[in-house]
Order: structure tokens, then C-alpha cells, then sequence
């Protein structure tokens, strides 16, 4: 199975970055691609923790070979979806809340022939939905995969940030990267 970020952000900002690093520890980098890189300083940042391409998907794959995780997308990401098709497209683009449906836009509607599918009702961060496809991949439905519904981040002692996303739960703890946490406390 292999695990491919589209890059669709106009700029790799730090938080994206973080994502993507975070993406490539959860399934290794030679199960992580990075696609779309136009800009010669992001590509040399991201080919340190990632393969990266700079052409899009749709240039690099068949369609019959792809399954995008789109939030849109009418049918859930099932075991059965990922012993068809060898390869995972995921938007990278940051969230916005409510969900403006740019995966759709973006990704979704250039690869036509591509099933699209979800991962529940909630949205997932890059990083978080990379996890939830790895481990339909490894046979669990979505459904037996824990899911915690936002995260409050502790910046002070009066001040937290609220990430009105969905997490996936490892050994009851929402995943997160530590780099992302710190960050956030930061800045």
C-alpha cells in the first residue's frame, strides 16, 4: 500500500509541514509520497522526510489504482476498498471549520475515474486520515477504530486552542504529533 499527500496549499507553511513529517513516522517514508511539489525549496524540505514528486497524481498513476479520501464522498473507506486499489490519495490542504469542501474541488474532481471515499462524518487532519487509511488497510473497518471528536490544547494556564477535528485514538491517547503541540503552544 502506498500513501500519497497531493500537496494543494499554495505555501508549505510550518503546521503543513508538520503534518506531512508526522504522516511519513505513521507509515514509513517509503510509504509516504508527496505529489504536486512545484516550488525547489519545498521540495528539498519535504525529500527529507518523504519520496516527493513534482507532478500531480494523475500524472504519476491509472485511475483504476487510486482511492481519494475526499470528506464528501458518498461511501466510507471499507477493508475491500483497500485490497482493490494499491495507492491513497489524501488532500494536503489544511481544514477550515465548517469544512469548505476543497478536497472535492481540488483533488476529488481531477481524477474522475478514481472511487471516492470517507472516513466518517467527522474531519480528519493529513496526518490523522494517513492513520485511519492504514489501518482500514490492515483490515479493521472504521467503525472498531476509536475516534475522539476535537482536542483542546493547553497553551497556558488560561489560554487553550481548540482543534475542532477528529483524532484518532492509540492506546486511548488522540494522535497527535508532539512537534504540532509544541507549535501550537508557540505561536
Amino acid at each position: 500500500m502506498l500513501f500519497v499527500i497531493e500537496h494543494l496549499e499554495l505555501k508549505l507553511s510550518e503546521w503543513l509541514h508538520i503534518e506531512y513529517s508526522h504522516a511519513a513516522q505513521i507509515v514509513g517514508r517509503k510509504r509516504l509520497l508527496i505529489t504536486n511539489v512545484k516550488k525547489r525549496g519545498e521540495l528539498c524540505k519535504l525529500v527529507e522526510i518523504a519520496r516527493v514528486e513534482r507532478k500531480p497524481a494523475r500524472e504519476l498513476f491509472k485511475q483504476r489504482e487510486l482511492i481519494v479520501l475526499d470528506p464528501r464522498a458518498r461511501k466510507k473507506l471499507s477493508p475491500t476498498d483497500m485490497r482493490s486499489r494499491g495507492v491513497i490519495v489524501v488532500g494536503g490542504i489544511l481544514g477550515e471549520d465548517p469544512p469548505l469542501g476543497r478536497t472535492r474541488e481540488l483533488l476529488t474532481r481531477t481524477l474522475p475515474r478514481a472511487p471516492a471515499r470517507n472516513l466518517g462524518k467527522e474531519q480528519f487532519a493529513i496526518d490523522g486520515a494517513i492513520y485511519m487509511a492504514k489501518r482500514v488497510g490492515e483490515g479493521k473497518s472504521l467503525e472498531k477504530v476509536p475516534v475522539q471528536h476535537g482536542l483542546e490544547i493547553q497553551i497556558s494556564e488560561v489560554h487553550s486552542t481548540f482543534l475542532p477535528y477528529a483524532f484518532p485514538l492509540v492506546g486511548r491517547k488522540p494522535l497527535i504529533s508532539r512537534e504540532l503541540i509544541a507549535y501550537l503552544k508557540h505561536h
